[in-house]
């Protein structure tokens, strides 16, 4: 009779390890999905720009060096990264490009262009969805890290050497507001 309360127990417990590593599985293939999004909204991004700089070239000499950096940041995107570098890559790119859009306010018949207009609109949208994918990116990433750092799942997960992954953070220059005084003179 022992015998079989011990084989029941036993069977409970073997589910049990088998549920929880399929549970931290599921959500650390979760987090790899939302960070595709992340990468296909970025792709989106990588693609647009080069069609802003062609139409903002010709007015902004001053900024060439900007563009230097973008580009140079921007082909490093096609070397093999892990994602929490291509994060910090990309957050190095927002900055710039956010610096990029301030200076257009200084060229009044740029701003006019509809191409231009039509490529801020595109790019403002892509900046919208790269701000939706980061979101739920950062809620995979803590759904997963709570996975594997809660008992008793951090047993499981110390056992198979799952670990923690970072959240995608902004640069602390993009969390600084921004002056509208600053965007209108």
């Amino acid at each position: 009779m022992i015998g079989y309360i011990f084989i029941g127990v036993l069977i409970v417990f073997v589910f049990y390890v088998v549920y929880l590593y399929n549970n931290i599985i599921r959500k650390r293939n979760e987090t790899e999905n939302a960070f595709g999004s992340i990468d296909a909204v970025l792709k989106k991004r990588y693609d647009l720009f080069p069609n802003l700089v062609e139409t903002v070239k010709q007015y902004m000499i001053h900024e060439a060096s900007v563009f230097i950096e973008v580009t140079k940041l921007r082909s490093k995107l096609t070397e093999n990264l892990s994602s929490e570098d291509k994060v910090d890559l990309h957050n190095e790119i927002s900055s710039k490009l956010t610096g990029l859009m301030v200076s257009v306010e200084n060229y009044p018949d740029l701003k006019a262009n509809l191409n231009f207009l039509k490529l801020q609109a595109a790019w403002n949208e892509t900046e919208e969805q790269i701000s939706a994918s980061r979101r739920f990116y950062n809620t995979a990433i803590t759904d997963y890290n709570n996975s594997i750092q809660t008992f008793p799942s951090n047993l499981m997960a110390n056992v198979f050497g799952f670990v923690s992954k970072k959240v995608f953070e902004l640069d602390t220059s993009e969390r600084e507001n921004i002056s509208a005084k600053v965007l209108f003179t």
